[in-house]
């Protein structure tokens, strides 16, 4: 059937984008619960055929590409080609999973292509996600409810992959109850829509803080990633003094040190322990305190190319390395830690694209870490995860199996300018608090530093974008193990699972259907 005027289907896909965009655009990801709605609607006004199949293909395939346009177009501040990459490469995934509802939707019991547009969807999430290169997760569906802490408290136990398919259930469930008018499907629709949140509401209430805590501090200092400017040692040591007494650790900003004219970029990771009396000079004379901080760094193979991120240069080869150090009051080093989620478009992607932006000594096919690393500070154990890995549920759940018992978090938001970019950043640190239960102290060279607790509230004030200053909290310290850090991405693990065995039942009911086995 064809009754829907070109007029109502456009309408139709203006709303659907809509919606699906404005948990990304600082407000209320509710609307993710119907979002996709008005595209299962045109999907039901198309027959079997492959004419009409490609009609949805293209209806479907402008309301994802106008989604990524609406919530990522910042990216290519940086460079032109992360958005391009992301909105095509994330497009094709979700065209997947509709379209493979809609075709199952035209041929097979309407139950069948519902599982399948839930599992699939998941399962394309998960390989998006999952992806060596070719990975930007920022429009999952579970990271739409960053501005919802209050409705998600059960990610402690699903991960971002359980809002997903909390979405899609509902979007089910709310044009099934739309489609067959029964009093029984509305019902279904208002549970699965209501009960998460009722549960969240519970858990947070129920939520017992650690008596155990620490003081941390986080800095801001505040410099202009497109600017050519260096700033001083003393400019750091200056916002480190005026930290409190009672403070035993500052979080400095991703790449900071790329930016301190005294500190040569990049540091020779061999030799770092050599660079303890230019770093000693950032402490302001404090001999109280130890810093985590950002840095590139660089590892030399001499003339065997050891990695497939190794490139030539006039020493043999070598490994740039997006990285967090940190260092006592000495200026010694104590431990580092190499970023292994790294920014498709910006730290990975070829070479001659680099060519094109400079990004302070951060740029390019950077070396990818290999594990996770611990920073340990008096009664502290700090996950030192940097910008980007905030977007990873399962990776920055790994600092805690490796014994953390508070996470930093440090990024350089500066590339994106003053765009919703940094701000969903943080939002989306706020999940990853919940998921794991662990206190977050933020710090970025400019956009948004501060303190989220285990609920994923913020914690007092805020450095926003274009700031300058210090913030310190007291923090809480936890050793518990939430069922997602201990588990991971179990839904999704389940939801591939069973995505497979949900097309290999399609194509048995088809060829029994072929035999006259079935009606």
């Amino acid at each position: 059937m064809t009754n829907l005027t070109t007029r109502k289907r456009l309408i139709l896909v203006i709303i659907s984008v809509i919606l699906l965009s404005i948990g990304w655009l600082g407000l209320s990801g509710i609307t993710l619960l119907f979002a996709l709605v008005p595209l299962m609607i045109i999907s039901e006004h198309y027959s079997d055929s492959r004419r009409d199949f490609m009609r949805m293909m293209g209806w479907a395939a402008m309301t994802f590409l106008l989604w990524s346009i609406m919530t990522i177009w910042w990216v290519a501040i940086a460079h032109w080609s992360g958005p391009v990459t992301a909105g095509i490469v994330g497009t094709f995934w979700n065209l997947v999973a509709f379209m493979t509802y809609h075709y199952v939707s035209k041929r097979a019991p309407r139950a069948l292509a519902y599982t399948l547009l839930a599992t699939l969807w998941i399962a394309t999430e998960y390989f998006y996600y999952s992806a060596d290169v070719m990975t930007f997760p920022w429009l999952l569906l579970g990271h739409g409810f960053s501005n919802d802490i209050w409705a998600v408290q059960w990610y402690e136990y699903t991960g971002v992959f359980g809002g997903t398919l909390w979405a899609i259930a509902s979007n089910i469930s709310i044009f099934e109850a739309m489609r067959s008018n029964t009093k029984v499907a509305k019902v279904r629709a208002t549970i699965i829509s209501i009960a998460p949140i009722l549960i969240s509401i519970a858990i947070y209430f129920m939520y017992n803080p650690s008596e155990e805590r620490a003081m941390l501090s986080v800095v801001q200092p505040n410099v202009a990633c497109y600017e050519d400017k260096k700033i001083s040692k003393e400019d750091i040591a200056e916002l480190v003094a005026e930290l409190p007494d009672d403070t035993s650790c500052a979080i400095l900003p991703e790449s900071a040190l790329c930016y301190v004219e005294e500190v040569p970029t990049p540091m020779d990771e061999k030799h770092i322990d050599g660079y303890a009396n230019a770093m000693k000079g950032l402490f302001g004379g404090r001999d109280d305190i130890s810093m985590i901080v950002g840095q590139s760094t660089v590892r030399l193979y001499g003339d065997n190319k050891a990695t497939s991120t190794a490139r030539k240069s006039e020493v043999g080869y070598i490994d740039y390395f997006n990285t967090a150090i940190h260092v006592d009051h000495n200026g010694a080093v104590k431990d580092i830690y190499h970023k292994a989620k790294l920014v498709i478009g910006v730290e990975a992607m070829p070479e001659f694209v680099s060519s094109f932006v400079d990004l302070g000594g951060v740029s390019g096919q950077l070396g990818w870490g290999k594990e996770h690393d611990v920073f340990s500070v008096d009664s502290m154990k700090i996950g030192p995860a940097i910008c980007y890995e905030a977007l990873y549920s399962d990776y920055f759940a790994g600092f805690v199996r490796k014994g953390a018992n508070v996470m930093a978090v440090i990024s350089n938001d500066g590339w994106w300018g003053d765009t919703p970019g940094h701000k969903r950043l943080f939002d989306f640190c706020r999940l990853r608090a919940i998921e794991t239960r662990r206190s977050i102290a933020r710090s970025a060279n400019t956009g948004i530093s501060g303190f989220i607790s285990p609920r994923g509230d913020v914690v007092g004030d805020l450095l926003e974008w274009d700031e300058r200053g210090t913030l310190t909290e007291s923090v809480e310290l936890r050793d518990d193990i939430t069922m997602y850090v201990r588990y991971g991405d179990w839904i999704a693990r389940i939801s591939i699972f069973a995505a497979v065995l949900s097309l290999l039942y399609y194509v048995a009911y088809r060829v029994r259907r072929r035999n006259h086995l079935v009606d």
